[in-house]
């Protein structure tokens, strides 16, 4: 499936009347399911006022990475960067938390919800370098839409 057939069902799972975090699961389950290279999806938010993230939905593999530090990782470098991080090799990277033997890539959009970065999608795959352009504007689009029912 196609990440333009993909946008309007996301902004459907988004506007079910249902709790947020079964609406982010809802998310993160279409996406793990319809883009083969998407082996684990994930919603990190900034844990109250904690210099941490905390995961808050996911479709994977459970993860023993629940709270994860400011400046650790890619999640938590995402955090203090406010920027997308794309790793085509997470072997390659000093300050990666490993979270199965068997991720080879990772990407990582920021969250922003009135112009503060409060979590951010996480996304995990078994492929060596899938990630493109177009997965980063889908990623930003999804989380656009998230922000809209967080506010």
């Amino acid at each position: 499936m196609t990440f333009e057939e993909l946008r309007p069902q996301v902004e459907t799972i988004l506007q079910r009347d249902t709790a947020i975090d079964a609406r982010l699961t809802g998310v993160c389950e279409l996406l793990k399911k319809n883009i083969p290279y998407y082996d684990w999806v994930g919603f990190y938010f900034k844990n109250g006022d904690k210099d941490e993230l905390k995961l808050r939905a996911f479709a994977g593999e459970p993860t023993d990475h629940v709270i994860i530090p400011f400046g650790k990782g890619i999640c938590g470098q995402v955090a203090v960067s406010d920027q997308n991080f794309v790793v085509a090799d997470v072997k390659a990277q000093d300050n990666y938390i490993a979270c199965s033997i068997y991720v080879k890539a990772e990407i990582v959009i920021p969250l922003f919800v009135n112009g503060k970065n409060i979590g951010q999608i996480d996304i995990d795959s078994h492929m060596a370098d899938p990630f493109t352009e177009e997965d980063e504007r889908f990623l930003e689009f999804v989380n656009a839409r998230v922000a809209e029912v967080l506010v």
